[in-house]
């Protein structure tokens, strides 16, 4: 199958045709995809997109036209996916249901220990030269309360990590998942997880419902100087409320690897260029602050997951017209 791979970098290059079989052939598109692009996909039957990749109705319409039957997704998560409109136009939507839990974890423990021990500020002085202590205080890990939003794979492994720790951790989801509470988590209500936790951590999918789940209200009921960490999806988090957060002194301190407007930024290299998203621009001159580029799936394991899982995808459907992770409205 003609397979157009929108997003794609070297890296994903090196994967996907490590794990492609001969019968696939892969086209390699760097540029986003969107109304304007999805021509692009002329001749495939098969199209592999990426977390900021539109798979709106304009994008699936035209789809539709080239004959385009499948959108293979590199991701867990699928808010950029129309999936009324999939449906409307008879195309299959699939994901990578899994791929590495414990990559996305332990960068969100990594944000933890740097933002705590001032590591990203300890860096840049010593570099110059400088090694004064002052303004570089932290905290012990061990003994806070880590509050962890969404217990599915990721947020199950960054649980156990912070057991490990020494951490009390309480979490909230709608689903409970007994692994966690094997390891002595407490289930409690979002309002008490946000009133009782030291770290909120946020590991839910993006759906209507947690849009904006960090806004204004959630932060007014957070400890002062708490600790926000957010290596799920950026609407997740309101951008604005989290900045006048810092600003009161709520939020003591912030990690963040996705952001709600990161498709104009994210992976590409600006460092030439003006960034006129000023909210951004603001995140950036906190020195509790440390933003990375949607980076935490990124180890080779994951990469790896990632790519046999999307052709394995493929394989399915070009075999018995089903893929093997279909997304539907109930997934």
């Amino acid at each position: 199958m003609e397979i157009a791979v929108f997003s794609t970098k070297s890296y994903d290059r090196r994967f996907i045709d490590a794990a492609a079989s001969k019968g696939h052939s892969l086209h390699y598109i760097e540029a986003l995809l969107t109304a304007d692009t999805a021509v692009l996909a002329r001749g495939a039957g098969a199209v592999c997109v990426f977390v900021n990749d539109q798979v709106d109705d304009a994008v699936l319409a035209t789809f539709t036209s080239l004959g385009v039957r499948l959108v293979v997704l590199r991701s867990a998560g699928f808010n950029n996916v129309d999936l009324a409109a999939a449906r409307r136009h008879g195309i299959v939507i699939a994901r990578v249901p899994a791929y590495s839990p414990e990559a996305v974890a332990e960068h969100t423990v990594a944000l933890m220990l740097s933002l705590d021990r001032n590591i990203h500020r300890a860096y840049a002085r010593v570099r110059e030269g400088n090694f004064a202590l002052e303004g570089l205080l932290g905290f012990n890990l061990h003994g806070r309360t880590v509050g962890v939003v969404g217990t599915g794979r990721v947020g199950t492994s960054v649980a156990r990590i912070m057991t490990g720790f020494g951490c009390k951790v309480l979490a909230y989801d709608i689903m409970p998942n007994t692994a966690c509470r094997e390891i002595g988590v407490e289930y409690v209500p979002l309002a008490t997880l946000l009133e009782q936790s030291d770290i909120v951590t946020l590991h839910c999918p993006l759906t209507p419902e947690t849009r904006h789940l960090i806004d204004a209200d959630a932060i007014a009921r957070m400890k002062h100087g708490v600790m926000v960490i957010n290596t799920s999806r950026g609407a997740i988090v309101d951008t604005k409320a989290v900045v006048d957060g810092i600003k009161s002194g709520t939020i003591g301190h912030l990690g963040l690897d996705v952001y709600e407007e990161e498709a104009a930024l994210f992976f590409d290299d600006k460092s030439d260029e003006v960034i006129r998203d000023d909210v951004f621009e603001r995140l950036l001159t906190f020195p509790n602050v440390l933003v990375t580029g949607h980076q935490a799936f990124f180890t080779a394991e994951a990469l790896q997951a990632i790519a046999d899982t999307t052709i394995a995808n493929v394989d399915a459907f070009a075999t018995t017209g089903k893929a093997l992770y279909e997304v539907t409205e109930a997934t």
